[in-house]
């Protein structure tokens, strides 16, 4: 089945999909350093720019449309905009997208999407309603909605998202893939003899591990079982709070980015060509991996089931 891939990133929704026997045939991303990534592991397919640039005739046609939309004007971290933000559109533009696709015959049998957890809650649920609307109404597809959690998957991290699977025929019956048994902890995953900048320094120290000052008060805590959910901004190290740090030797000191990978469900053969303040970039915005994969698994089997999954 051939894929065509919106707002890749470094490619953890396509790694999903490719591990699971699905054709990554073109990707977009507007991030160089997130192409460079992706390079780096995937290959050449992925096309640097803004995808309100490339001209339809451009893309690809393909069998399955996937894509992690920008979350930035939903999430609960934003100013939740939604539509008034000019990154909200960007759905209007996959819309855009596969309706080019529907007038020349082209119809993807599958779209798959991805974002943040409060895309249903966002603007009392009419943001949600609205996407739901033009992927049902105007489209065609048959719509599922659900919120996912890494850690119900294999990966010890407490991150939840929203995934909407549409397909083209309505006599689909689809059911989101089976939570996991957690075997592994925070822990499980740390690297050895990290390079001591990673460590805090005693002057930093107090401030990474206070519960916060004036009106904003948070619990900071440090050695959790499950990682709380990396975030694009990682790289500045916020209060113990919201990023994660573990103690080492007798010492605190923030996760590292092949630590971030695995948190990630990326393996260690996964190429890092960039900086840390982009590798935490990257990965904090990252689809991960085993949630991707049991998707990918999941409509995989519902297309077959259909008669219309094709090697």
């Amino acid at each position: 089945m051939k894929v065509v891939s919106f707002f890749s990133g470094l490619g953890g929704l396509d790694k999903g999909f490719a591990d699971t026997g699905y054709d990554i045939i073109w990707a977009n991303d507007f991030d160089k350093y997130a192409v460079q990534t992706y390079k780096a592991n995937f290959g050449e397919h992925i096309v640097l720019g803004d995808i309100n640039e490339i001209p339809l005739n451009e893309i690809p046609d393909c069998d399955v449309l996937i894509g992690g939309f920008p979350c930035q004007p939903f999430s609960m971290m934003g100013e939740q905009k939604g539509f008034e933000d000019t990154r909200g559109t960007l759905f209007f533009r996959i819309a855009e997208i596969v309706d080019d696709k529907i007038k020349r015959g082209k119809k993807p049998r599958a779209i798959i999407l991805e974002n943040v957890r409060s895309l249903k809650t966002h603007n009392n649920g009419r943001t949600y309603k609205e996407i739901h609307r033009i992927l049902q109404d105007v489209l065609g597809y048959k719509v599922f909605c659900k919120i996912l959690n890494t850690a119900d998957y294999g990966v010890p991290q407490t991150r939840n998202r929203t995934y909407i699977v549409c397909f083209d025929n309505q006599t689909a019956e689809y059911e989101f893939p089976a939570e996991q048994k957690l075997d592994k902890t925070l822990q499980d995953l740390l690297e050895h003899d990290v390079d001591n900048k990673y460590f805090l320094s005693d002057r930093i120290l107090p401030t990474i591990l206070s519960n916060g000052t004036g009106g904003y008060k948070a619990k900071s805590e440090i050695d959790l079982k499950i990682a709380r959910p990396l975030c694009a901004t990682m790289a500045k190290m916020h209060r113990a709070c919201q990023d994660n740090y573990v103690t080492q030797k007798g010492r605190v000191r923030r996760l590292t980015p092949r630590e971030c990978a695995r948190l990630q469900g990326f393996e260690d053969s996964f190429v890092i060509p960039v900086s840390d303040c982009q590798a935490y970039k990257q990965f904090g915005n990252a689809v991960t991996v085993n949630v991707s994969r049991a998707i990918a698994q999941s409509v995989k089997d519902t297309l077959k089931e259909l008669g219309e999954w094709t090697d």
